[in-house]
Parts: structure tokens; C-alpha cells; sequence
């Protein structure tokens, strides 16, 4: 949200407070506590009728601090919360001088200057990282338009950008990787990936200059990246507090590690999860036969396959989600399950956390309590995708129990996994059991759906043995994987867009990352369904998925098939490496898909490469997003390609013809796969 008109005057109809300086400082405990009014106080008849910001700083973990910004700190706080893990038994270093006062943690400290200017300066290991300077940090009053239209209160900070700082992370996104220049919402939105709106909204950026920053609510954050003040980053939200985190690396993995160690780290996923994953497709017709054509033809054309996905139909139209397979379609659901089973597949199924009217759950949740409700006591309904649909409130404990029953059914008729799509169509004033801010249970929906659905799982099924297939997301639920990118249309432009979602996920602590192959929305012709073929099946997780056609690669052209059998052996061949960096997401938060930047932080080359990845930390994968021709970049040293065995002297930019049974896949110099 941009409070300004241009860079000397503020928008008309806005009021702006600003932190002056910093008047006094104290230690409270393990805080450095900063009283920061509008202006300098030079005599006592300036403590009068002005603004006075509290800013405290301390400390969580190591090499994180954490800053606390208050105006009215009398404010009712209903949550929710994210969930953080804290180190109570660490304790910062705190120093007050005269002139200035710094909180130190690790290798990471705050340096609060004294004096007539608010100026504040973030180290590591006393190299300058960011400042928070004069306008930086302000109390912004909206003052509406109409007799209807109430102030609005914004609390805003900015930190700076040195040259040459570049800004990535904040969810997936899908435009480009370099989030310099873009006005970023932080608002779960089932907006499909060709837009500025996104299904996975992470509050939470790193730049190249050793550092990352972490917004702690839930609630809709705005941020200017260089896009106000072209020199700052700046980050609002409504009401009355402010808090972040400023995380300390200096490598962009350090960052990554010491993020999820305050936000939760990715739980281990099953070997089978890595396998190839077929679907049913979403609107189109299928029953037994169908899948059983799928399954065996795959088998005939020896593709390996590891899970077999049923979507929506699974169900009767207009009863989603009722959990109960659609008798008409299969009669016979545990016997065609452990039909499937015995051919050594896993079975998922699709839900979302959504109960439509006519289903028998609606009664059931609505005598048990068990729905988000209007304020008039009502039950929340819309006919937004399903007629009458009503949405599961996650944060009563009871409807947590009563939704995972009916999914413990599921898991003891032989399904072992499930889809959790949906999750961003959340209302902002319906009430929750838990008695939590609406507007802030709109982002923090998704956690809450997901959460219960993992955890159902892993008692089940077992630690290691759980996993989703989840759309929605926010802070903290790279704990719940797997995640996959969305609606996107069957285009060589769409699927770049969809690899720039994945790698901007996998830089906001997301550990695994998914897509559809081929394009969800359309037909693929038969050069993108292959390319793309190669591209889904060297990613962490892969999966055969469209909307209203099949994805059976002979429906392509049998060549299709041969491609798939081609990339899937090549996949099983190299899961011990994938796995093991897998592990590498589960224990330091590093992604198995990784941004260049990720690898290679000091090539400058690699900061804005959104055209190709890292596939764990040795194999370097340049997908063709074109009939038959690529371009990608190799850094420096003598690589293999793991294909051919040719050598590859990097260092340089390459152009490419490339078949359908190749591509760019180039071991780094002195790895073995």
C-alpha cells in the first residue's frame, strides 16, 4: 500500500506519524526497549498531544531479532497466531550508552542511535546489512471518504536496499523472480498462476546481501519492493502492531535454515511420494474401467507408476465433499481400491475443507457446531462452487475430530493420501470457534485445514509415511508437504510462470513443490506435453493431472508415452540423490528445486535465472519451454551432462537444439549422481 505522492509529499486523506527519534532507552528483561515519539522532545511541553511509538527488540533464536512495534498497546489481541519455535534458554547481549544502545544476537545486532533522528542500523558481523531511517517507521491514519467510511489505522516500516540488493521470496509468485519493483499483497486467493494473486502467501523475503526479513501475523500484509522508495523495502498492516523478525545468514541456505527453525521445518516424505502420479482429471467422466485402463496401460507401456489420484467425481456432484463414493459410478469402492493396491499403487483422493448443502455432513455440522458462521448466528453459506456450500471451521477442536473421522474411513478403506485443494476462498467476517480475528484467519485458514489432515495422517499411517497434495498456504505450512502450484494453462508460457511459483516458494521455506504436467487448464499439443514431460518428472514431486482431458500420455501420441517411460526410469534411477536432498529439506529447511541464486549466491550471472534450477544441490536442469530450442546458463568449472556423459565447460551461456529425449541436465564438476 503506497502512502505517499512521490517521494516529498504524503496522499492526500492520509495522516502520518512518524517515529522522530529514539527519546529514551531501557532494558526490560531480555528486551532493548525504544520510546520513539513523532518528534524530538526538547522540553516537557513536548511530551504533549504527539504519537509515541514503542519499538522492542529481542531475541528468539540465535542470529534472529525480533522487532515489536506498538501504538495503542491497549487493543484487544483475539489471534491467531503462527506458531514459533523459540529457544527460551538463549539470551542476546544488550549494551546502552549515551549516544547509542545495540542488541546483539550471534552474529547479528541492532544498532538504536540517540539524537534528534530515528535512525537504526541492522548488522552482521558488524558488515551493515539494512537501515531503518528517518520516515521510515510511521502511524498512518486513513481518513475514509463518506459519513460511512471509518478512519483506518496502518502501522509501516521500511527498510533499506544498498545497490545491487535484490528481493526474492513472498510466496509463489509467478511473475518475475526479482520482487524489485512490485507492489506484493500478501492475501490467499484461488487466482489460478498468470496473475499478481496467489494460492501460497508467505509474509516472508530474503535479498542477496545476507539477510531475510519475516512479517509475524497472518493478517494481510502490503509490501512495496522498491516500488514507493525505490531504496526501501517497505511492509504494513492495519491496527495497532508491528512485528517482524530480521533473520541473519549471511548464504541465502543459512537464511533459509535459520527461517524454518523459527517457523517449522518440512516433516520427512514416504519414498513412494517421489513416483510418478497419475489422475483421473477433474471434470472429466471415469469409473472402474476407466482407471483401470489407465493403470494398465501405463503397466503395458512400462511406465512406472507409484500413486494413482481420483478427483472431485470420486463424489456426487453437488455433495461436495460427503466423503461417500458415488455409488452409481462405483459400486464396489473397497474392492476396486484393493484391486488398484494389489497392483503396488498408493491411492489419493481429492477433498477440500468445503461441505456443500446438500451433502448429509451440512446437518451434521451444523447441529455439532462444527461450521464458520455468519455474525447473526447463522450458518455461512454461498453457492460459490458448491450449491449451498458451507466451510469447516478448523480452529474448534471437535469439528477437527468430526472431519477426520469421516476421512479415517477413507484411510481404512485402503486410500493412503489426500488432495487437499481448495482452502483461499475464506470469508473475513464470518465468526470462528476459537473466537480469532477473521481477517486473520483468512490467510491462516489453510494452516489449520492442512494441519488436521497431516496429523490424521501421520497417526494413521505413521511419521514418514504422510503426505498431502495441498494448493493452499501460508507461514508454517511447509510443515505439512507436499504443495503443488495451481490452475495453470497448457502454454509454454504457462508452464515458465509455473516454474517461477516453484522456485519463489522453495525461497520461502517450502521444502517440496509439485505441478501439473501438461497445464491444468486446455489440451497440450504434443511438443509442450513431452517438454513438459521431462520438466515435471525432474521435480521434486510429479504428477499427471489436466482439467476436462485426460493426461495418459498416449491420449498426447504414443510418443508421449515412450517420453514418460524415458524421464520416470530416469527419476527412480537418480531418488536415492532427490531423497537425500529431500532429507536435506526436512532437517535444514534447503528445497529440493532451488533457485540458481540458491547455489551459486557470488555468480552474478545466477541472481534474476528463473528459466532453470537446481534440482538438490548437483544437477542442473534447464526444462525447454519451446518446440525444440533452449537457452540456459552454466556456471563456472567443467560439468557433465548426465545424459550423454559430454563435458560442459561453464562459465558461459548456451544455446540449444533439444529432442524430446533430452534436455540440459548437468551434473555440477566433482558431484556424482
Amino acid at each position: 500500500m503506497k502512502f505517499t505522492n512521490g517521494y516529498w509529499l504524503i496522499k492526500d486523506g492520509i495522516q502520518a506519524h512518524f517515529a522522530g527519534c529514539a527519546a529514551e532507552v531501557e532494558q526490560q528483561g531480555d528486551e532493548l526497549v525504544v520510546y520513539a515519539p513523532e518528534r524530538p522532545v526538547r522540553h516537557r511541553g513536548d511530551t504533549l498531544n504527539m504519537q509515541l511509538l514503542t519499538v522492542r527488540y529481542s531475541s528468539p533464536l540465535k542470529n534472529i531479532i525480533k522487532v515489536r512495534i506498538t501504538h495503542f498497546e491497549g487493543t484487544q489481541d483475539k489471534g491467531p497466531h503462527f506458531p514459533l519455535e523459540i529457544d527460551s534458554d538463549f539470551k542476546p547481549v544488550i549494551r546502552i550508552t549515551e549516544n547509542k544502545s545495540v542488541l546483539e544476537s550471534g552474529a547479528l545486532s541492532v544498532s538504536v542511535d540517540r539524537g534528534d533522528r530515528w535512525n537504526n542500523t541492522f548488522y552482521g558481523e558488524e558488515k551493515i546489512l539494512t537501515k531503518n531511517q528517518g520516515k521510515s517507521l510511521g502511524y498512518m491514519v486513513s481518513q475514509g471518504w463518506g459519513p460511512h467510511k471509518p478512519k483506518t489505522a496502518y502501522l509501516k516500516d521500511e527498510l533499506s536496499l544498498s545497490v545491487g540488493e535484490l528481493v526474492y521470496g513472498l510466496g509463489e509468485r509467478f511473475g518475475p523472480l526479482v520482487k524489485n519493483g512490485q507492489t506484493i499483497d500478501i492475501w490467499n486467493a484461488d487466482g489460478g498462476t498468470a496473475s499478481e494473486q496467489a494460492y501460497k502467501n508467505i509474509p516472508f523475503y530474503m535479498t542477496n546481501k545476507g539477510y531475510g526479513v519475516f512479517i509475524n501475523t497472518p493478517d494481510k500484509v502490503s509490501f512495496e519492493v522498491g516500488s514507493e522508495k525505490t531504496t526501501r523495502v517497505q511492509f504494513c498492516v492495519t491496527g495497532e502492531v508491528l512485528e517482524y523478525f530480521i533473520i541473519y545468514g549471511p548464504s541465502p541456505k543459512t537464511i533459509l535454515e535459520h527461517y524454518t527453525a523459527l517457523t517449522g521445518r518440512p516433516a520427512l516424505l514416504p519414498e513412494w511420494s517421489y513416483g510418478l502420479w497419475l489422475s483421473t482429471s477433474f471434470t472429466t467422466s471415469y469409473d472402474e474401467k476407466t482407471v483401470m485402463s489407465f493403470i494398465n496401460g501405463m503397466e503395458e507401456r512400462k511406465i512406472p507408476l507409484s500413486v494413482f489420484h481420483f478427483d472431485c467425481f470420486w463424489m456426487k456432484g453437488f455433495n461436495w465433499c460427503d466423503f461417500t463414493w458415488d455409488k452409481e459410478t462405483f459400486p464396489d469402492p473397497a474392492g476396486m481400491l484393493s484391486r488398484i493396491k494389489a497392483k503396488g499403487l498408493k491411492i489419493c483422493v481429492w477433498i477440500n475443507p468445503y461441505i456443500a448443502q446438500r451433502s448429509p455432513l451440512f446437518e451434521e455440522g451444523k447441529k455439532g457446531g462444527y461450521l464458520l458462521m455468519n455474525r447473526d448466528g447463522s450458518v455461512y453459506q454461498t453457492d460459490d462452487w458448491q450449491a449451498g456450500l458451507s466451510i469447516v471451521d478448523f480452529s474448534n477442536p471437535q469439528a477437527v475430530k468430526w472431519y477426520q473421522n469421516h476421512l479415517e474411513k477413507l484411510l481404512d478403506m485402503g486410500v493412503d493420501c489426500f488432495k487437499t485443494d481448495f482452502g483461499e476462498r475464506i470469508p473475513e467476517n464470518a465468526n470462528y470457534f476459537d473466537g480469532g480475528d477473521s481477517h486473520r484467519h483468512h490467510n491462516y485458514y489453510t494452516y489449520l485445514y492442512n494441519k488436521a489432515v497431516f496429523e490424521l495422517l501421520e497417526r494413521k499411517r505413521g511419521k514418514g509415511e504422510a503426505c498431502l497434495f495441498a494448493r493452499s498456504a501460508t507461514s508454517g505450512s511447509q510443515r505439512y508437504p507436499l504443495h503443488w502450484g495451481g490452475d495453470c494453462e497448457s502454454t509454454f508460457e504457462a508452464m515458465a510462470e509455473t516454474l517461477r511459483g516453484g522456485l519463489s516458494l522453495g525461497l520461502s521455506g517450502f521444502g517440496f513443490w509439485s505441478h501439473d504436467i501438461g497445464g491444468f487448464e486446455g489440451t497440450p499439443n504434443a511438443a509442450l506435453f513431452k517438454h513438459w514431460l521431462a520438466f515435471g518428472l525432474l521435480s521434486s514431486h510429479s504428477r499427471l493431472h489436466g482439467s476436462s482431458s485426460y493426461r495418459v500420455p498416449w491420449s498426447v501420441d504414443e510418443e508421449s508415452a515412450d517420453v514418460c517411460r524415458f524421464f520416470a526410469e530416469l527419476k527412480n534411477r537418480i531418488k536415492p540423490y532427490i531423497m537425500k536432498a529431500g532429507m536435506e529439506a526436512h532437517e535444514k529447511g534447503i528445497p529440493v528445486l532451488r533457485a540458481m541464486f540458491l547455489e551459486f549466491p557470488d555468480d552474478p550471472a545466477c541472481a534474476y535465472l528463473d528459466r532453470q534450477y537446481m534440482l538438490g544441490g548437483d544437477l542442473l536442469v534447464a526444462p525447454v519451454f519451446s518446440e525444440d530450442e533452449v537457452t540456459y546458463y552454466v556456471p563456472e568449472g567443467e560439468w557433465k551432462n548426465l545424459l550423454t556423459d559430454e563435458t560442459v565447460k561453464g562459465g558461459r551461456w548456451i544455446t540449444e537444439k533439444c529432442g524430446f529425449f533430452s534436455m540440459p541436465l548437468l551434473v555440477r564438476p566433482g558431484a556424482k549422481i
